[in-house]
């Protein structure tokens, strides 16, 4: 907000009093940002800096102090630092939602981060058998393992799972029929639908039985002679209840079996081992998919599997290799980031007992809710002292979400802390929430019921002492 000169008592700057840009360019104030900056930025950002000042000055809403050198300098150096700072920004999440869509969901342990640091700094055998010395293929950088973990004849993987399945349909059933039971046609994030990714791939979709109930029969009547694949799609994102039926996968691989038709099941969000074994609910398996049947199985990598973003077709090799062969999959494939990022994540899967202290979205779901909640008592009083006394915060037990379509009825105890305004404008928690959000780094909670929830099972020790020193030393 500008304020007017003459209400300060200063003189009012004329345009000519403006200094010349080789002036200002050539101070010494300026000496850092030139290397830091570069030459052309500089004199570019100076330029519209000096437009900016000269409009003002014909307004009459500048003063004569707000022209010199080391005034523009200042303002100018401002400007540069917010232009160049990067919009991808490291966030704290509190939102108690553990694969957070919108925060990037899995977080990656760091011996993969030190992977993928390493592939970035020198070539890599990404497409080049070191053997023939020949052109080679990058799937088989990971494809032996995630065989071996899985079952699967073979594998490829693309950029993520929506990619996976659009690219099985179009190789395996373009301008073919897909029969799918109505009560497994799930949107997922971003209103994509299964109708939608399989009218995008060629293929028609024949619904079968209703919402809550799908029999046998049902898919039995559908099958013609243009059917080209029995597919089931795993509700990781919702759940009916009540008066309801399934057809079971076993038996949808014997109607297959019998009309030769390959069956296909989209895990979604699927997980590599069973989460049971640490008191998180039974989810599905890759490993326990293939072993009922299933023809192809389609998943994620960044979401229950912990890994980077990227989605994988596991199953027979012969339909494997048919769909790496389609001209899609090189539109769909992956980098050599992803690549070394999935490699290091699958190989901890070898030594499942210590998933939960070496992957860390594991690490995270199994966090007890007696550690977050000594965690957040730490915290309770600073952000008291932070925030005054126009605030009460408490520490409270309170539910976090696996997050990402995962388990969309399952919850874990946690703990956390809760803001509430002492006094009568609700508004003010949306101001905190909001002021929370613009700091650096942003604070990301959620408002329930008037008041600023922030759940601390995702919060890390190194963001724990950030807020800590934070919140001791200063004050709203």
């Amino acid at each position: 907000m500008n304020i007017s000169p003459t209400a300060l008592n200063q003189p009012l700057a004329q345009p000519s009093d403006l200094p010349a840009l080789d002036k200002v360019l050539h101070s010494q104030a300026l000496a850092g940002a030139l290397e830091q900056y570069g030459l052309s930025l500089v004199t570019q950002q100076l330029r519209l800096l000096l437009a900016k000042l000269r409009h003002q000055a014909l307004q009459q809403t500048l003063s004569i102090n707000e022209v010199a050198v080391a005034a523009i300098a200042k303002q100018l150096l401002s400007q540069l630092q917010q232009l160049t700072a990067s919009k991808l920004k490291t966030v704290i999440n509190l939102t108690g939602t553990v694969l957070h869509t919108n925060l990037g969901r899995a977080l990656l342990p760091e011996s993969t981060v030190a992977a993928i640091s390493q592939v970035l700094r020198e070539p890599t055998n990404l497409e080049f058998d070191l053997v023939s010395g020949k052109r080679g293929d990058r799937d088989s950088l990971i494809e032996d393992l995630i065989c071996e973990l899985t079952g699967a004849e073979a594998a490829t993987v693309v950029n993520n799972n929506a990619a996976a399945v659009l690219l099985m349909l179009n190789a395996l059933a373009n301008h073919k029929q897909v029969i799918v039971s109505r009560g497994e046609l799930v949107e997922i994030g971003g209103s994509f639908r299964i109708p939608d990714i399989m009218s995008s791939a060629g293929s028609t979709l024949v619904e079968v039985g209703t919402t809550n109930r799908t029999h046998y029969a049902d898919y039995e009547r559908a099958i013609g002679e243009h059917t080209a694949m029995l597919m089931k799609v795993h509700c990781s994102n919702y759940a009916v209840v009540g008066f309801t039926k399934e057809t079971p996968l076993t038996e949808l691989v014997a109607l297959g079996e019998h009309y030769q038709l390959p069956v296909t099941v989209d895990l979604g969000s699927g997980t590599l081992v069973d989460l049971s074994q640490w008191g998180l609910p039974h989810e599905p398996t890759v490993k326990e998919t293939l072993a009922a049947g299933a023809d192809l199985v389609t998943f994620s990598g960044d979401k229950l599997l912990g890994g980077p973003q990227a989605g994988f077709i596991v199953g027979r090799k012969a339909l494997i290799e048919a769909i790496k062969k389609h001209p899609l999959k090189r539109a769909l494939r992956v980098g050599k980031l992803t690549m070394a990022a999935l490699e290091s994540v699958l190989a901890l899967y070898r030594s499942p007992e210590l998933l939960p202290q070496r992957l860390t979205t594991l690490h995270l779901l199994t966090r007890s809710a007696p550690d977050i909640q000594a965690q957040a008592q730490t915290l309770q009083p600073d952000l008291q002292h932070y925030l005054g006394e126009q605030y009460r915060v408490h520490c409270q037990a309170m539910f976090s979400q696996i997050g990402s379509g995962a388990m969309p009825i399952e919850s874990l105890p946690s703990f956390g802390l809760v803001i509430e305004y002492v006094g009568k404008k609700s508004s003010q928690i949306m101001q905190l929430e909001r002021q929370f959000r613009s700091q650096t780094p942003p604070l990301i909670g959620r408002i329930h019921k008037d008041a600023l929830y922030l759940d601390c099972r995702c919060l890390t020790p190194t963001q724990a002492d950030l807020l800590q020193a934070t919140w001791s030393q200063t004050s709203l």
